[in-house]
């Protein structure tokens, strides 16, 4: 790597031409290479993507689930309280001592 720094350092335009030559002549080699393999990493990408599009959903989904259940565990809950006699509902003010 040290000759590629070293290469740029100088300021040098034959080194710069002969840089810029010699990926003219290596980029069509190259490019065919390469294009199965960006199109792979593009695939697993998009399959990685779409794969946690469905986590997300039925994380999601799980998540409502609970929530639902533990709305209605609160609702059963309340409705039961009410009911007992003598329970007392509500906030105490700061002034009040308890009962």
């Amino acid at each position: 790597m040290a000759f590629v720094e070293d290469m740029f350092k100088g300021g040098n335009i034959a080194t710069g031409l002969a840089v810029g030559l010699g990926m003219a002549v290596v980029a069509p080699v190259i490019v065919p290479i390469l294009r199965p393999l960006a199109k792979t990493v593009i695939k697993a990408g998009l399959i990685a993507y779409d794969q946690g599009r469905t986590a997300v959903a039925e994380l999601n989904e799980r998540t409502g689930d609970i929530v639902g259940e533990a709305r209605a565990e609160l609702a059963e809950s309340g409705a039961a309280t009410e009911d007992e006699p003598g329970r007392r509902r509500g906030r105490r003010s700061e002034g009040t001592a308890p009962a």
